[in-house]
């Protein structure tokens, strides 16, 4: 391949400023200068359509970085804004890290829109962010509260959001959108369960796929993607609308039944102040046992009834670790490998 086909990879320094950020971002997207790397990637060059590369752990769980091109990453930022209605002038707020695709978004939509971001402090008209961040606005964060109740639309994914906590945001006067997608797909292409404009979803032996021209190039080092996208998870289609179950590899199998971690977190969580997370742990005689971790008090004996009722007498909890500072992810997503790392040390 000649030297031609291929443009330097910057990689985003944690000192940049959003400015620097959004100046090296517009030359990308022009062009104009490197492509950029948004996080850790062993990479220094790419394809010369690449224009940002956004490192995940892709569809298999080994690290990989996502090659995206202007164009898809454009066609995304489009997309959402006409879903929303966004005109020029419209501010985002920053709420996430741009080592993650929702963030870099919000600075790809803020270019397009031709306004300044913004924070927390100041009011905005959309913004994005996790589950976790909601939860914490009806909860006692009354800075981030007013700030989404200020908000035309505030947009909501990385991780399933449970009905209970999408009506109390509703009642609070937050108005939601939810989003599904993921970095190989610039972001969420699917809002509110419908598929935003250009994007095809289909749903292969329960797993969903997605195309459309916010489809990134491919994983840098390996093939370009062709066709459809093959998620990891797992959904149902209604009458055009998408229900997104759950990954793939959510489940664990505990005395040979199967148990949908992010369900049982969604169940735990809903109308409660405090913040649960599901984690299945190795166990010598039920292969994997669930576990249970907050970081408030856990009453075991209210748990394990309240679980056994909804979902059956296999839904038992083994283990419980309370009062702990959950982990999580850049994004804010519970980090259930390094929860499982904390519940082997104790073990």
């Amino acid at each position: 391949m000649d030297k031609s086909s291929r443009r330097e990879l910057l990689h985003v320094g944690e000192q940049w400023s959003i400015p620097q950020k959004i100046e090296a971002l517009y030359a990308a997207l022009r062009n104009d200068g490197p492509a950029l790397a948004f996080g850790e990637s062993p990479f220094s060059d790419v394809p010369a359509t690449c224009a940002v590369v956004i490192p995940t752990s892709g569809s298999t769980g080994s690290p990989k970085s996502v090659a995206l091109s202007a164009s898809a990453l454009l066609a995304s930022a489009r997309a959402s804004h006409a879903y929303l209605g966004a005109q020029l002038g419209d501010r985002w707020s920053l709420l996430l890290p741009t080592t993650h695709i929702a963030g870099v978004n919000v600075l790809v939509r803020s270019i397009e829109l031709g306004t300044k971001i913004v924070d927390v402090d100041s009011s905005a008209d959309f913004t994005a962010i996790v589950p976790t961040q909601l939860h914490r606005a009806l909860h006692g964060d009354e800075k981030l509260l007013k700030h989404l109740v200020d908000a035309k639309a505030v947009l909501v994914g990385g991780s399933s959001t449970s009905p209970e906590l999408l009506q109390s945001a509703a009642m609070a006067g937050i108005n939601v959108v939810t989003t599904y997608g993921m970095s190989e797909m610039s972001g969420g292409c699917i809002y509110n369960g419908g598929a935003l404009d250009g994007v095809e979803v289909r749903v292969i032996d329960g797993v969903i796929e997605l195309n459309g021209p916010m489809k990134a190039i491919g994983y840098l080092g390996e093939d370009p993607f062709a066709g459809f996208f093959r998620t990891s998870d797992l959904g149902e289609l209604h009458d055009g609308s998408l229900h997104v179950i759950g990954r793939a590899d959510d489940q664990i199998i505990s005395g040979g039944e199967k148990i949908s971690l992010g369900t049982i977190t969604d169940f735990l969580n809903a109308g409660s102040s405090q913040e649960f997370v599901a984690v299945g742990v190795p166990d010598i005689e039920w292969g994997q046992a669930l576990a249970i971790a907050s970081n408030g008090a856990i009453d075991e004996a209210q748990i394990r009834e309240k679980l056994r009722s909804a979902f059956g007498l296999h839904v038992t909890p083994k283990r419980y670790l309370s009062n702990i500072e959950l982990p999580v992810t850049s994004i804010g997503k519970p980090d259930r490998m390094k929860l499982m790392e904390i519940f082997g040390r104790i073990s």
